[in-house]
């Protein structure tokens, strides 16, 4: 059997809602499961990557830069088609990877962007003024604001506030921290946070807790989400996604791979647009989307295995990673729902990430990777890439 090499391409580090507190606590896991090569993938902001960078280069873990995008299309939404968000026909998730940070992006790309990083401030402040309201009428004093937790999550990561772009994991975890009760935090492990003057059991009963009933902080948070941010609750406000159009180019702008994220089984039922690898696979190379993803702690073995092998045989490449987008600190190794992840996916996770590194490498240099600068799929060989890939990564096959 091979041993081929453990690579992550697919994780979010703060200032980004993150399971690590600190970039060089992810790359502490990295070096201590020998993963090789790291990608970031954030939101919104990508300022903190050159900081990831040069902390990476100094543990010998590779970095790879990449980014996330919501994006809506229309059609589909209009037909109710289900794509990589269960809750939300018409809403689909795309990534971009082997993105050159220090290239920036054209003016066209980067109002856009900016406009998506205001929109979501926007949101964002709306968001946490309408939980201090609803708490209010609940008996419950939450007097915190947007500003006052993006300067806690700046505090937290080192960063400037003006890196900071509140996502719905930051709100919930300020309201956890300040109003939890006992039974949520049974350690007292926030008492100091939380503020005097609220109901003991107030945000236990919102929160449809039964009484002592001791819950994990992700659990928690992940409660607090779904009762008071989520949509149809009091603090819901809508995104404001990016066409698939705007999102696309904005990876190629940064020289990135556009690459979309499966689902597959990690939503039950699976979402009509990925019914079919086959179809999904086809779909995605009509789009020029040459690279899929998977998160594969949610998916069974057996399900990871049927959609690389469409993706393979439609000439794709596949990479995987773990997100760490939740209090929960999992494995930096992808593995499977079920357990390790066969030997025919390690195989093409690895060749995908050196792939990916190959292509950084020569969009950094402004050249053509693995698809060119309208993220069209170039001539050049995919064994010539992974070569590449491997030898700057430092993995061995």
């Amino acid at each position: 059997m091979t041993d081929y090499p453990a690579t992550n391409t697919h994780v979010h580090l703060p200032p980004n809602f993150s399971a690590f507190a600190s970039i060089s606590q992810a790359l502490a896991a990295a070096q201590a499961e020998g993963v090789r090569a790291v990608g970031i993938s954030n939101f919104y902001d990508q300022r903190v990557y050159p900081r990831f960078a040069r902390a990476a280069a100094q543990v010998g873990v590779f970095a790879l830069f990449g980014l996330e995008f919501i994006t809506l299309d229309q059609d589909l939404e209009a037909a109710g088609v289900r794509v990589n968000d269960p809750a939300n026909p018409g809403r689909m998730y795309l990534t971009g990877k082997g993105i050159v940070p220090a290239r920036g992006q054209n003016p066209e790309a980067a109002a856009t962007t900016g406009a998506v990083k205001r929109a979501n401030d926007q949101r964002a402040t709306q968001m946490v003024a309408q939980v201090a309201a609803h708490l209010a009428g609940q008996g419950l004093k939450w007097d915190l604001t947007a500003a006052a937790i993006a300067a806690d999550v700046a505090a937290r990561a080192d960063v400037p506030v003006e890196w900071v772009s509140l996502q719905e994991r930051h709100i919930a975890r300020a309201i956890y921290n300040t109003l939890a009760p006992p039974a949520l935090d049974p350690a007292g492990a926030r008492g100091a946070r939380r503020q005097a003057s609220r109901s003991p059991s107030g945000l236990e009963g919102l929160l449809s807790i039964p009484g002592g009933q001791t819950q994990s902080a992700a659990e928690a948070q992940g409660a607090i989400r779904a009762k008071l941010l989520k949509r149809g609750t009091p603090g819901f406000v809508p995104e404001v996604p990016l066409t698939f159009a705007e999102a696309y180019s904005c990876v190629t702008a940064m020289g990135g791979i556009p690459c979309y994220p499966v689902l597959a089984d990690g939503a039950d039922p699976v979402c009509p647009f990925e019914q079919s690898p086959d179809e999904l696979a086809a779909e995605l190379v009509r789009r020029q989307v040459h690279a899929a993803e998977f998160i594969p702690v949610r998916n069974a073995g057996a399900t990871v295995d049927r959609y690389v092998r469409a993706f393979e045989a439609a000439g794709l490449i596949v990479v995987a990673g773990t997100e760490h987008n939740t209090p929960d600190l999992i494995p930096l190794t992808p593995a499977a729902q079920d357990g390790p992840l066969s030997d025919h996916a390690r195989a093409a996770f690895w060749r995908g990430a050196t792939v990916v590194a190959a292509h950084q490498h020569l969009a950094g240099q402004g050249r053509d990777g693995y698809t060119d600068r309208a993220g069209a799929r170039t001539g050049t060989s995919l064994a010539d890439l992974a070569a590449l890939g491997a030898q700057l990564i430092g993995g061995e096959t």
